[in-house]
Parts: C-alpha cells; sequence; structure tokens
C-alpha cells in the first residue's frame, strides 16, 4: 500500500546498539508501506545502521535515540539523534560509511554537538 498522505511516526530506546535492529526493522516495514522494493529496502535499513552507529557507538549510553520517520509519497525522509559525548568528539561517519551512504541513499547527513547527535537521509523510489 502506497502512502497518498505524509505520515510521521516517532521511535524512541535506550542508545544502546543492542537495540539498533529495532530501527532497521522499523525503517524496512515503514519504507515497504511507501512502495519502496526489497533492494530499495534493504538499501534504507543499511543507511539507518550506518547513521544510528555512528549516534550511537558501540557500547551503549546513557539517554535516548529518537528516530522521526517521515512518509511521503515516493520517499522516506528518517531524521535521527542521540547523546552526544559531552566534549563535542562524537563519531564521525568513515570515508567507507560515507560511500556507503552515498551509493544507498539520495540525501544524507550527520551533525554534532557537545549535547547531542543528529542525522537525516532522505531516500527516494526509484522513478517515484
Amino acid at each position: 500500500m502506497d502512502v497518498q498522505q505524509p505520515e510521521e511516526i516517532r521511535l524512541s530506546m535506550p542508545a544502546s546498539p543492542e537495540l539498533l535492529r529495532v530501527a532497521r526493522l522499523t525503517a524496512a516495514g515503514l519504507a515497504n508501506r511507501v512502495g519502496f522494493d526489497v533492494d530499495e529496502i534493504d538499501d534504507i535499513k543499511i543507511a539507518v545502521d550506518e547513521l544510528c552507529f555512528a549516534v550511537v557507538g558501540s557500547t551503549p549510553r546513557a539517554g535516548t535515540l529518537s528516530l522521526r520517520f517521515l512518509l511521503e509519497p515516493g520517499q522516506l525522509v528518517i531524521e535521527g539523534s542521540g547523546p552526544g559525548s559531552g566534549d563535542g568528539r562524537d563519531r564521525e561517519t568513515s570515508e567507507l560509511s560515507t560511500l556507503i551512504l552515498d551509493a544507498v541513499v539520495d540525501e544524507h547527513e550527520l551533525t554534532h554537538s557537545a549535547e547531542e547527535v543528529r542525522f537525516r537521509l532522505r531516500k527516494r523510489r526509484a522513478g517515484g
């Protein structure tokens, strides 16, 4: 079923790498609702994993990972935020992660402050 009107879904969970699967599965289900094909859904799952890992890292952090999914006709926008390290020295996406993100989504960005790490990605359906 394709989305005809914009919809917004929010997800909040502890900032723990063990829970990133929940973010991936949620993104996959919502991408299916927008009408993405299997390969495009895999691309979205990869992008969500890369960017959520950039926020959370490999060890749990105090605080919450918050995701906002915007379902629009023919596209999906995902925004996320989580706790910063307190000193502004948070994870940067590696060169490899940037290349992966460039290949799988239409737009992506990651920003850091001492208090918060934020990301945003956009994926448009092929031909849509």
